[in-house]
């Protein structure tokens, strides 16, 4: 076959650039591949910030963690992490600080310059740089956890998970608590997205003719996650749903439970104040459960009362009572006469700290509690944690709020004043979860309200 020179130069010509393109993307590939004059990697950085902190191993944070109650342990992982992983660090002084968050929420808790703080994550990775962050913008007792979350959980050391049935929006499926009696026990944390806003009890009595739930749920979705797993256990519809007090998480899922049929009974004062407050709580859930607060609307109770109301469905007698001012405005108990057993709601606490709102009068409630007592009851399923015995709800509610109180008063006495409240040691209740965000809160409360008793 015979090439003319013009096609031979053009073919030559064509093989060249073809050469140059090729040699072009290889030293392209290479450049991708190597980092560029000047940059440093990942890595570099770094063991360059491990070389300038202080790391500590699970022993010693054990041992922070029991003698220090102002410590702050400080997961900086992100909330969906934790939710799929496995949860967090289960003790009082962990909070959840992701690190993209760290230098601007740092400040808005109780963390001061000096407090003795570790963070962790983890794979040791994202702490260390948390660490040096920290110690760069003044922070003076900083130490990372090198063994992170998972060198935490598989020591077998307390967990806290945010979900317990990833299957459903319930933090935890209902437990049989006595025959006929279940339920629903939510996180002691406050309600996240991570949790469908599940972090108290929602409980239900089987009767022949009907059920009966108390707490409506904190929304829709939640009160339908429910129902699903009652529609498990019975075919008995929902007769009637009892709302604890007027909060969010008690009141929110009412809507579900009226398409059911279901009519929703309430304390007149909690009525009230979901018509005085409802739409800000319904506005602050919205924002915290996103897409999870789909199809929740704020309704009103079918049914208010006073002192008491009876409840005679399918053979079971139910007692419906409001016993006395207690921790939130229409505050009641669902009594079994019968079976000895009361559905306390925010009346009792004993696994987590309770918390004192602004409306909160500890003197009345501790006049309260007495009546309580007087239930004798053998089954108490309060409004948060498992169910239980008098002597520990007595425990961490009568006698915290006893504790408080005369701490307190003896402050007063002394003229000091609310800055020296916030300071009271509350360290017999530190380990319960709750304590960090609530406990200098709660003696500021009582001081204010006790200046003036």
């Amino acid at each position: 076959m015979t090439v003319s020179c013009k096609a031979g130069r053009g073919f030559w010509m064509l093989s060249i650039s073809i050469f140059l393109l090729l040699g072009s993307a290889s030293a392209f590939a290479q450049k991708a591949t190597t980092p560029m004059a000047g940059l440093k990697t990942g890595d570099t950085i770094l063991a360059a910030a491990k070389g300038e902190i202080s790391e500590i191993k699970i022993g010693n944070l054990e041992e922070m963690l029991k003698n220090s109650r102002d410590m702050a342990l400080i997961d900086v992982r992100t909330r969906r992490e934790i939710a799929t992983v496995g949860g967090t660090i289960g003790v009082h002084q962990n909070q959840n600080i992701p690190r993209g968050w760290l230098e601007f929420r740092i400040a808005n808790g109780a963390i001061t310059k000096d407090t003795p703080i570790v963070v962790y994550c983890g794979t040791n990775q994202r702490s260390p740089l948390a660490a040096r962050m920290l110690m760069k913008m003044g922070y003076t007792n900083v130490s990372n956890y090198a063994g992170g979350f998972f060198e935490w959980r598989k020591a077998g050391l307390p967990v806290e998970v945010s979900d317990r049935a990833p299957d459903t929006a319930l933090f935890s499926k209902p437990v049989k608590v006595a025959p006929n009696v279940w339920s629903a026990i939510g996180a002691t944390a406050p309600g996240t997205y991570e949790n469908g806003g599940h972090n108290n009890n929602l409980s239900f009595i089987i009767t022949t003719n009907g059920v009966v739930v108390v707490n409506a749920g904190d929304n829709y979705q939640l009160a339908s996650a429910l129902h699903d797993e009652i529609k498990k256990i019975t075919r008995q519809k929902v007769k009637y749903v009892v709302l604890e007090n007027g909060q969010g998480h008690a009141a929110l899922g009412s809507n579900y439970w009226q398409e059911q049929g279901a009519k929703i009974i309430a304390h007149t004062d909690a009525a009230h104040e979901l018509k005085k407050r409802g739409h800000d709580i319904l506005d602050r859930m919205k924002r915290r459960m996103r897409e999870k607060a789909s199809k929740t609307r704020l309704v009103m109770p079918d049914i208010t009362f006073d002192k008491e109301y009876i409840i005679d469905l399918g053979g079971t007698h139910i007692e419906l009572r409001n016993l006395g001012p207690a921790h939130s405005p229409g505050d009641i108990v669902t009594w079994l006469p019968k079976e000895r057993l009361v559905i306390s709601g925010d009346v009792s606490f004993h696994q987590r700290l309770l918390p004192l709102f602004g409306h909160t009068d500890t003197k009345t409630w501790l006049e309260t509690w007495e009546v309580f007592e007087g239930l004798k009851a053998k089954i108490i399923i309060p409004g948060h944690g498992e169910a239980t015995t008098y002597d520990q709800v007595t425990k961490y509610t009568k006698n915290y709020l006893v504790y408080l109180r005369e701490k307190v008063g003896k402050l007063i006495e002394e003229g000091g004043g609310l800055k020296e409240a916030y300071l009271i040691d509350q360290s017999p209740y530190s380990h319960l979860p709750t304590f960090r965000q609530l406990a200098k809160r709660n003696a500021g409360h009582v001081f204010r309200a006790m200046e003036f008793e």
